[in-house]
C-alpha cells in the first residue's frame, strides 16, 4: 500500500520511534482532542510540579496538542491516527514565540478493522502506539491516557521471525536508483562479550535474489520468507564459513525502514509508509490478543 498523500507523512519520517501495543481506549472521542490537549498538559504540569495542581487552560512550559491524520488508515472502516505532540516553550515567552518540538507520539490501526469489529461500541481500537522522545514524557503520556480511558500499554518487540518477514517484504518493494543497502544485523549467542555480525546486501542483489524465490507477486508465504534468508546465509557461509542460522537476526535495515528486535523503527520512504504501519499494527494486535 502507497500513501497517497506523502506531506502528511513528514512527521514520521526518519526518526526513531519506541513501538508499543495498546488495549482500546474506553470513551475516546475523536471530537473532543482540544480538550484532551489541555488535560494532557495539565497534568504533564502537575507532574513537573511534584503534584502541586495547575490550572486547566492556564500557559505551562509544555505545549500539547492533539492533531487527527485519517491519512494513516488502511480503510475507512479503520480509526484516523492520532497524533500527539508536546513543544518547549520558556515561562516568560509570548504565544507567538517559536516552541521546540521534544517528543512526539501517534496512535494508529492500519488495517485492523476485524479487530475492530470485536470489540463493544464505547472502545475505540488504536492498537499501535510509535513514541520519540525522553522516555519521561512517554511515562507521563501513557500514563495519562492509561488513567482516563482505561487502556493499558506494553512494549512491543520483534522476533527474528517477524524481522526475516520485513527483510522479504521490504526487499520486495519497488525503490529509486542508488538505494542504501539491504543491512542484516545478526547477534551471536553464548560468548562472554557481546558480538554482531553485519550483513549488507546490495539493493539490487537482494530484490533480484527475491524475485527469483518469490512464486505468486504479490503474495508472500512463510517458505517463501525461509528460502530467502536460507540463500542469504548460504552466500555468507560460502564467503565467511559461518552459520548464521546459529545466531539471532536481531536488525533488519532496507530503503523502506529499519527495524530492530528490542521493538524501535524508523520510516524511511513515506509511499510505503501504511505498509509498514499496517505490518505493525498486526503485531501490536496479535500482542493484545
Amino acid at each position: 500500500q502507497e500513501n497517497a498523500a506523502p506531506q502528511k507523512a513528514a512527521s514520521l519520517l526518519r526518526k526513531q520511534w519506541s513501538l508499543y501495543s495498546v488495549t482500546p481506549l474506553y470513551r475516546f472521542s475523536g471530537a473532543r482532542l482540544g480538550e484532551y490537549a489541555r488535560l494532557l498538559g495539565a497534568s504533564i504540569a502537575a507532574e513537573k510540579q511534584k503534584g502541586l495542581a495547575v490550572g486547566v487552560g492556564v500557559d505551562l512550559d509544555v505545549a500539547v496538542t492533539f492533531r487527527s491524520l485519517p491519512e494513516l488508515r488502511g480503510g475507512q472502516r479503520d480509526q484516523p491516527a492520532m497524533l500527539v505532540q508536546l513543544s518547549s516553550r520558556s515561562s516568560v515567552s509570548s504565544k507567538s514565540s517559536n516552541e521546540k518540538l521534544v517528543w512526539s507520539g501517534c496512535f494508529c490501526c492500519v488495517s485492523g478493522e476485524d479487530f475492530s469489529e470485536n470489540v463493544p461500541e464505547d472502545f475505540t481500537c488504536l492498537p499501535l502506539f510509535l513514541a520519540n522522545g525522553a522516555e519521561n514524557y512517554t511515562a507521563m503520556v501513557g500514563s495519562w491516557f492509561q488513567k482516563t480511558f482505561d487502556c493499558h500499554f506494553c512494549r512491543l518487540s520483534i522476533s527474528p521471525l517477524n524481522l526475516s518477514w520485513m527483510a522479504a517484504m521490504w526487499t520486495g518493494c519497488s525503490v529509486e536508483k542508488n538505494a542504501c543497502a539491504t543491512e542484516l544485523i545478526f547477534s551471536v549467542p553464548c560468548l562472554p562479550q557481546p558480538l554482531d555480525i553485519s550483513y549488507a546486501i546490495h539493493p539490487e542483489d537482494a530484490k533480484a535474489l527475491w524475485d527469483t524465490v518469490q512464486k505468486t507477486p504479490g503474495e508472500i508465504t512463510q517458505e517463501e520468507v525461509d528460502l530467502f534468508m536460507d540463500c542469504l546465509y548460504s552466500h555468507f557461509h560460502r564467503h565467511f564459513k559461518i552459520h548464521l542460522s546459529a545466531t539471532k537476526l536481531v536488525k533488519v535495515s532496507t530503503a523502506i525502514a529499519s527495524a530492530h528486535c528490542k521493538g524501535t523503527i524508523k520510516f524511511l520512504q513515506s509511499r510505503h509508509l501504511l505498509g509498514v504501519l499496517m505490518l505493525l499494527t498486526e503485531l501490536a494486535i496479535s500482542q493484545i490478543q
